[in-house]
């Protein structure tokens, strides 16, 4: 079961696939060294994919005045370059949006561990072909196994060059295709002497340096073993997906632990070679210690990110942890990761500082149960930069305010001691003395404190040490007191400014994952994304004390700020919240590859910002962006800007996935509202359609001759069903204009009465089977409303009283002035509204389930009524009668001077008249 599960296809692997194949291939032609046929080879192969009809084009090619190399390129269509100025200078470089823009299908690339200029998209080429790859462009590449990361510092060793320019093995190994170009070393350095390579004078220098016999079979050896390598994990990786049996290796996990070291480098390239080797992950982890004693400078740190992004460059997991002790916090880091195997470099400081301060490897050793422990012999490599110094070299100069502050304070404790000298004893005094040395330390730090310390015993000496007044001691024991008192207080201070500096981390710490967790607590009931955005970057350039912007995409997938935060004000879209052009396409360019870019990253390094892609299931969905400008970042605040990314784009897409959901209701409300119309529509006229008809047919048959009174019977039978669908289709036509908001009142002087009479008139012939009666009290005041509109509310209640009682049954309409309101009401005596229903009548398409079926109607007649109603700021309401039926009543405000007595005579008249 357990192997079955071994052989089970990673997700994440399975993931990774499905993403490959949108890519393009990349194909890479190794060789050991310079001039062995790589950029020959590539052009014969692009040849032969011309000559098959593929589109192919050179992006960068260097023929280095080699005859039969320029010979190859002719015949292959070249893009041109990309025209940089630098220092005054116009130099090019490989033209990617060119590439990107004529989109061929296989492009050419040489020397892959190329640097580009300043100013470039990306700081080096291989990031360059990346973009072509993630763009969908197949890409034929060389490099010389020197180039490989892994192997830097192997091949240094073997050849004494340090090579500059590498490329990731991450990067190596998703290639689709490595092809080894080799030749014997005989036959190289004879091209060498004959000029096919370099000129002459290099070619003489690289003899009798880089290409000695011995060093080209070594590096063929590398070349050789980095391809056997490759096409085993090929044969591996083929057996695992057509589940093909076989010793397939246990998972294991390989540690490294990262520092400032010169030597860490190389235990970085040794753990990722181990790793390689056995199949295993690989992680680094650097512990930051803040009880060391001498803080790191600025080039240590910096020393440290370089190593971090070395090792995430060979594919390593990063990992930070704080602590005391670096031992601990690697094997606590290892049991929580399952690490099988920790790399350590074999320690090269004295035996006396082993001594003194114990041997990590040892103590690694013992704790390591269960876990391989390989202690690499280091070497030290040359660096690019000016030497590292240390941070004993980079203690700032110590202020005078501090030393003046401590010396105060000693003097203090000097006049107490000299005036009760008599009360106190010799220890008591000496005691006195560490206050200052303790206040001066933690208000100020350790420098000062050690002046305090030094003031303090030489006042101690010449005071209160006999003989007084001098520097001299009587007794041999008060040096060794002097001494002791001095180391004590040294200790002291130093151990105060450190705890104090333990304390800052800590708070510093703990404010980062306060405001991660308000965050996460406070987005947990937003659901509307811009609210989201807003609070996201609130709470981000507040904790990290930077201007921060969020990018996300509009409709028509055009990324826009969504939200900014900039020297404590909140900006969004519709504000001054737009980013500057250049900071905007680099946020495109993130948006669009989905990789961090800007500030502080080998992509477009040259702007202000750092952006960061929120990204969901591989699905870039926004731009994270964060102003560093010229300060520098440390890697636990690169850790806690990703967190933030993550949680950023969780919110957000649980934001558009609340939304989308929300549509989907909205459109499957739609839908059902849609076909209750039809079903309504289509039930309501069909019976009128079916009585016009009907009638028409007896009309014209000429069989047959009806008397004049059956005649007039069918033409008014006629009529009440084509007022029957007049009414449906003006229901309809008002719903219409009601849900865009076209519905207008026009308001005037209404009468009760003639709202009443009007009414009964519009209904015709349809209250024939019904007794219909009138409850109007008199001097009903006016009314300022729409007319038409409240006539219309009338019609439609009493259509639906109609419906819904027995023929021969009473309808009354009734009306009366209730204080500021005038009720209006329709009674019936049919059987009434379920109690439960009462609340649902007025919606649209809504009907009593149990008369559903029985009656006839759309469901929006009281629904109109509702909203012509609450347009008069009026309101409606239904209830039941104690005995049977059903009661309709709205209420309509009465105007302050609606009284008739008020209104002027004439136009009364002209009211009337109309």
């Amino acid at each position: 079961m357990k192997e079955e599960e071994e052989r089970r296809p990673d997700p994440e692997q399975l993931l990774q696939q499905i993403h490959r194949e949108h890519q393009g291939e990349l194909t890479v032609f190794l060789g050991a060294a310079a001039g062995v046929g790589k950029t020959f080879t590539m052009l014969e192969a692009a040849h032969d994919r011309l000559a098959e009809g593929v589109r192919v084009a050179i992006g960068w090619v260097e023929t280095h005045g080699r005859a039969e190399t320029e010979k190859l390129v002719v015949g292959l269509p070249r893009i041109a370059p990309q025209v940089i100025e630098y220092r005054g200078k116009k130099l090019t470089e490989m033209g990617i949006d060119a590439i990107l823009e004529q989109k061929p299908e296989l492009v050419l690339v040489d020397e892959l561990a190329h640097t580009n200029v300043k100013g470039s998209r990306h700081v080096r080429r291989f990031q360059d072909v990346e973009e072509l790859l993630n763009a969908g462009i197949d890409v034929y590449t060389t490099v010389n196994i020197q180039h490989i990361e892994s192997l830097n510092d192997v091949v240094a060793q073997i050849t004494g060059v340090i090579v500059r320019e590498t490329v990731p093995d991450s990067f190596i190994e998703q290639a689709d295709n490595i092809q080894l170009i080799d030749i014997p070393p005989e036959e190289l350095i004879k091209r060498l002497k004959d000029g096919k390579v370099y000129i002459p004078d290099q070619a003489q220098q690289a003899l009798k340096s880089f290409f000695r016999p011995g060093n080209i079979n070594a590096l063929r050896e590398l070349a050789l073993r980095f391809t056997a390598s490759r096409v085993d994990q090929d044969m591996t990786e083929y057996m695992r997906q057509n589940h093909i049996d076989g010793p397939w290796p246990a998972a294991g996990r390989v540690m490294v632990c990262v520092s400032a070291s010169p030597f860490s480098a190389q235990l970085i390239r040794a753990a990722h070679r181990l790793a390689k080797g056995l199949r295993a992950d690989f992680l680094a982890v650097y512990v930051d210690t803040p009880s060391r004693r001498f803080p790191m400078g600025e080039k240590e740190q910096d020393r440290v990110w370089r190593n971090l992004h070395l090792a995430e460059e060979l594919g390593g997991k990063i990992i930070t942890v704080a602590g005391k002790d670096i031992v601990a916090e690697m094997i606590s880091v290892a049991r929580n990761e399952n690490v099988t195997a920790v790399v350590i470099g074999k320690p090269r400081h004295s035996r006396l500082r082993e001594f003194w301060q114990g041997s990590m490897v040892e103590k690694l050793l013992r704790q390591s149960e269960g876990i391989n422990v390989y202690v690499i012999q280091s070497k030290a490599e040359a660096e690019a930069h000016s030497p590292i110094s240390t941070a004993r070299k980079d203690v700032p100069p110590i202020a005078w305010l501090p030393i003046a502050g401590g010396l105060v304070m000693t003097s203090a404790v000097t006049a107490i001691s000299w005036v009760g000298r008599e009360q106190l004893e010799q220890v008591n005094i000496a005691l006195l003395y560490l206050l200052p040395i303790l206040f001066t330390a933690v208000r100020w730090g350790r420098w000062p404190s050690y002046i305090t310390a030094l003031a303090s015993v030489l006042a101690f000496d010449f005071l209160f040490t006999p003989p007084v007044l001098t520097f001299s001691v009587s007794d041999i024991r008060y040096l060794w007191s002097f001494t002791i008192f001095l180391v004590i207080s040294f200790v002291v201070g130093g151990r105060t400014e450190i705890l104090k500096k333990e304390v800052r981390l800590t708070r510093q710490r703990e404010t980062s994952v306060r405001t991660l967790y308000d965050f996460s607590s406070q987005i947990a009931a937003i659901i509307d994304v811009n609210q989201i955005a807003w609070t996201f970057v609130r709470h981000t350039g507040v904790a990290l004390g930077r201007n921060t912007v969020l990018l996300l995409p509009e409709e028509r997938g055009n990324l826009k700020v969504e939200a900014r935060y900039a020297a404590n004000i909140l900006e969004g879209r519709g504000g001054q919240a737009e980013l500057p052009a250049g900071e905007h396409a680099v946020a495109n360019w993130v948006w669009v590859n989905g990789q961090v870019a800007g500030r502080s990253t080998e992509t477009l390094p040259g702007a202000d910002f750092l952006f960061v892609p929120l990204t969901v299931d591989r699905r870039t969905i926004g731009v994270f962006g964060i102003e560093v400008g010229q300060q520098k970042m440390t890697q636990e605040e690169r850790q806690l800007i990703y967190a933030w990314a993550g949680l950023a784009a969780i919110a957000v897409e649980r934001g558009k996935l609340t939304e989308t959901a929300r549509q989907a209701a909205l459109l499957k409300e739609s839908d059902q509202l849609r076909t209750a119309l039809f079903n309504s529509v289509s039930h309501e006229l069909r019976t009128p359609l079916a009585e016009i008809s009907a009638a028409i047919a007896t009309l014209l048959d000429s069989s047959t001759q009806y008397s004049a009174e059956i005649r007039q019977e069918l033409l008014e039978s006629v009529k009440n069903s084509a007022n029957r669908m007049e009414r449906v289709v003006a229901n309809l036509l008002d719903t219409a204009r009601l849900e865009s908001g076209m519905l207008q009142l026009k308001i005037d002087w209404c009468d009760v009465e003639d709202i009443v009479g009007t009414a009964i008139r519009r209904m015709g012939e349809t209250t024939r089977n019904h007794i219909l009666r009138t409850r109007i009290a008199p001097d009903l005041p006016l009314l300022r409303a729409d007319c038409v509109l409240l006539e219309h509310v009338l019609v439609n209640l009493l259509d639906n009283a109609i419906k819904y009682s027995p023929s021969g049954s009473e309808l009354t309409i009734g009306a009366e002035q209730n204080g500021s309101e005038v009720f209006i009401s329709v009674e019936d005596r049919g059987c009434g509204v379920p109690q439960q229903d009462l609340a649902k009548i007025f919606e649209k398409f809504y009907r009593a389930p149990q008369q559903a079926v029985k009656v006839a109607g759309t469901g929006l007649g009281l629904s109109i009524c509702k909203s012509i109603i609450e347009a008069h700021q009026g309101r409606i309401w239904a209830k039941n009668n104690p005995d049977d039926g059903a009661v309709f009543v709205f209420a309509v405000p009465v105007p302050a001077n609606g009284n008739r007595s008020v209104i002027k005579e004439s136009e009364w008249d002209d009211r009337k008249g109309s």
